[in-house]
């Protein structure tokens, strides 16, 4: 476990950032820097979390989910989970942390079933793919919604050695491709670059910076 926490004054305000990549720590700190100038973030980075959940299922990394959120200490600021496979083990979790646990793409799909009905959301790693529908099936609170679901071939593999360019091609031409919905969800953190290369006229949503701007927000109303 990687434990990346800010040089600040550790009474300080912050936002807890859990993740299962340490690519997505200096995502997160460019993006804070770019709209929250001043925030304080702590990461951490945890990978077993993810290999674990997609060995045995996301419930499997319940336990260690509960150890290390509590081993935290007692606080009552929210953690911001950025893994998606994970995020609704972890959210289910916090009435026994006594902490909120927020799930980094809930605002993506709160807007997501705003725009249109119909939704195809394209992921890397086939154990996001249903926490993510079941996500906007929540969100959408009964409303009618037809979700579809598309793993991008060969973008995780690219990802996971280190070339996040050829993975980002994939998931844009993955997204290109898709010509009967009124929105495209991107499920994953690491596929957020993919939205700045789509020529597709079909609007396409990431998770970090609304996920990260409604952690910021409840870190100012707690």
């Amino acid at each position: 476990m990687t434990d990346r926490t800010a040089r600040r004054d550790p009474t300080t305000p912050g936002l807890v950032l859990l993740h299962t990549s340490a690519a997505h720590v200096p995502a997160f700190d460019a993006l804070r820097d770019r709209n929250h100038p001043g925030a304080v973030l702590r990461h951490l980075v945890v990978p077993e979390l993810l290999d674990r959940a997609r060995a045995e299922g996301p419930g499997a990394a319940a336990p260690a989910l509960l150890e290390l959120l509590a081993g935290e200490g007692p606080r009552t600021g929210p953690v911001l989970v950025t893994c998606s496979t994970i995020g609704a083990t972890a959210e289910a979790l916090a009435p026994v942390l006594g902490a909120p646990v927020l799930r980094v793409d809930r605002p993506m799909a709160a807007a997501a079933v705003r725009t249109g009905a119909r939704i195809v959301v394209l992921a890397t790693v086939e154990s996001t793919l249903a926490p993510t529908a079941e996500l906007l099936a929540e969100e959408a609170g009964g409303r009618p919604v037809s979700i579809r679901t598309h793993l991008v071939d060969g973008a995780w593999e690219r990802f996971a050695a280190g070339d996040g360019a050829g993975s980002l091609a994939r998931v844009a031409a993955a997204a290109d491709a898709v010509t009967d919905a009124d929105v495209i969800v991107l499920a994953q953190v690491s596929m957020a670059g993919a939205a700045e290369l789509v020529t597709t006229r079909i609007p396409v949503l990431s998770s970090p910076a609304a996920g990260l701007a409604e952690g910021l927000r409840q870190v100012a109303a707690s």
